[in-house]
């Protein structure tokens, strides 16, 4: 009988040791790149609750010889009560011993997303095991990102309903090697570090509030019946989906003649040449993905995966792996009151506003939906069912001044029609550009657009840009297959 109780008192000091060791490195050796995405958040939030339930079920055994005997420091007729709580489980805590940093109320939509359950707590699986199993995945994203959980949440820290450090048991456990090592034993970073740590995600972005389930949006798209006088018809421009990976951070029709003039990455299909140096005759003269020799440029900012470690030096805070679409349509649609006209070749045209976060929302065009789902249009990051796909709607004015190609802030020469249809006096009417851009994104909130950096990655700054450069007698076509009311 000595022999076994000192063979399980040896495998409690080993226990005790090795679990603390696996804490020590966990905390001690955090990455820090920059991703700060809500998700991530989440993700940490709920590593850090089930360390905390760990803790929790573990602190009844040790502070079990505390019910014998009151503390010194209190009446005796409250030990019951104290007794009480220290017999509690971990489960049954009150809402109070919850983590001070829960996930923000934006985030408690995503997490109860039916597509994306919370990850259930296992406090019977042992803490060094769950140390094991996050350095065999890559450590659990530990090693991705700059941790923003509050240093309180250390997992060596005492549990929560522990007594406080000035107010010991006096009857504390006679085998001082089976005790949980002091939270002094790895010190929490000062406060400072963590406000800017916390401060350099705020900057960041996007963040929980940005994003919705696709479920919660309700049904919401109307769309006008055209009119005899209208046009109905449909010319589709096939031009791949830029599986020749032609990027860059420039736009000519913005800021010509300057290197990274967007500070985002551009996705371009059609014009082979484009890039912030662009001109009419550059473009005519270059090659084209799209068929029919439509030499038009068409180009958007590129969607990213941030949950993995790409760009993260980038200087603009455009992190994460650019998402190539997985199907691109470039539609030019009629007027539901009037017949369309040939837009002129060269005619710059935009959409969307790229600074729509600090501008306000006069110019933004934002529409984000899902496979499935697209009577259902919302401006904030979808969260999109398993099975469905993630959906971008960029669509153009078609009102033309009939005069200019372009315009000092790019947006006069062309209006977007009345509510109705119908193009301002004056104007005429030209096919409208659709690009509807589909992708399969994680179903948690690990995605966003590339943006200006102080635009914080913000869904409402979806944008597209367009340059018509297709030949005239492809145009004819367009318009002529328009008013048709036909498909082409």
């Amino acid at each position: 009988m000595k022999r076994s109780l000192v063979s399980l008192s040896a495998l409690a000091l080993a226990a005790s040791t090795l679990t603390t060791v696996t804490f020590t490195v966990a905390v001690t050796t955090p990455a820090y790149g920059d991703h700060c995405d809500p998700a991530e958040q989440q993700a940490q939030n709920q590593r850090s609750q089930q360390d905390q339930n760990q803790q929790n079920q573990n602190a009844p055994a040790q502070d079990q010889p505390a019910q014998d005997q009151p503390a010194q420091d209190q009446p005796a007729q409250d030990a019951p009560a104290q007794d009480q709580n220290q017999d509690q489980p971990a489960q049954d805590q009150p809402a109070q011993d919850q983590p001070a940093d829960a996930p923000p109320a934006g985030g408690s939509l995503i997490q109860a997303s039916p597509t994306e359950p919370a990850a259930p707590d296992e406090p019977s699986q042992p803490a060094d095991q769950q140390a094991q199993d996050q350095e065999n995945t890559g450590g659990a994203d530990n090693a991705r990102r700059r941790p923003t959980q509050a240093p309180s949440q250390s997992p060596t820290q005492a549990p929560t309903d522990a007594p406080p450090a000035d107010n010991p048991p006096t009857d504390a456990p006679a085998d001082p090697p089976a005790e949980t090592p002091a939270p002094s034993e790895t010190p929490a970073p000062p406060q400072d570090d963590e406000d800017d740590e916390e401060a350099e995600c705020a900057d960041l972005g996007p963040f929980p509030e940005d994003f919705i389930d696709i479920r919660q949006v309700p049904r919401n798209v109307q769309e006008i019946r055209p009119r005899r006088s209208g046009s109905a018809g449909l010319f589709t421009s096939r031009c791949g989906r830029n599986e020749n990976g032609h990027h860059n951070s420039d736009n000519f029709i913005v800021a010509p003649g300057v290197t990274n003039g967007a500070h985002h990455i551009h996705d371009y299909v059609g014009n082979l040449s484009t890039d912030g140096f662009s001109t009419d005759q550059s473009l005519a003269a270059a090659g084209t993905t799209c068929a029919l020799n439509d030499r038009s440029t068409y180009f958007w900012p590129v969607l990213r995966d941030r949950t993995t470690d790409a760009n993260v030096d980038d200087a603009d805070g455009n992190v994460g792996t650019i998402m190539r679409a997985r199907q691109v349509s470039l539609q030019f649609r009629g007027n539901a009151v009037s017949k369309v006209s040939p837009m002129p070749r060269f005619i710059r045209i935009l959409t969307g506003d790229a600074k729509a976060a600090t501008n306000g929302g006069a110019n933004a065009l934002a529409k984000w939906t899902c496979t499935g789902f697209t009577n259902r249009i919302t401006t904030k990051y979808p969260l999109c069912p398993r099975g469905s796909q993630l959906v971008r709607i960029l669509d153009f004015p078609s009102c033309w001044d009939g005069r200019n190609n372009d315009s000092a802030n790019h947006r006069t020469h062309v209006l977007f029609p009345d509510a109705n249809g119908a193009c301002p006096s004056g104007t005429k009417v030209i096919p409208q550009l659709r690009m509807t851009l589909t992708y399969a994104t994680p179903r948690t909130a690990s995605f966003a657009l590339d943006s200006f950096p102080e635009q914080r990655h913000n869904p409402v700054t979806d944008h597209g840009d367009f340059a018509n450069v297709m030949p005239d007698r492809l145009m004819r076509l367009v318009v002529d297959c328009i008013n048709r009311n036909r498909r082409c």
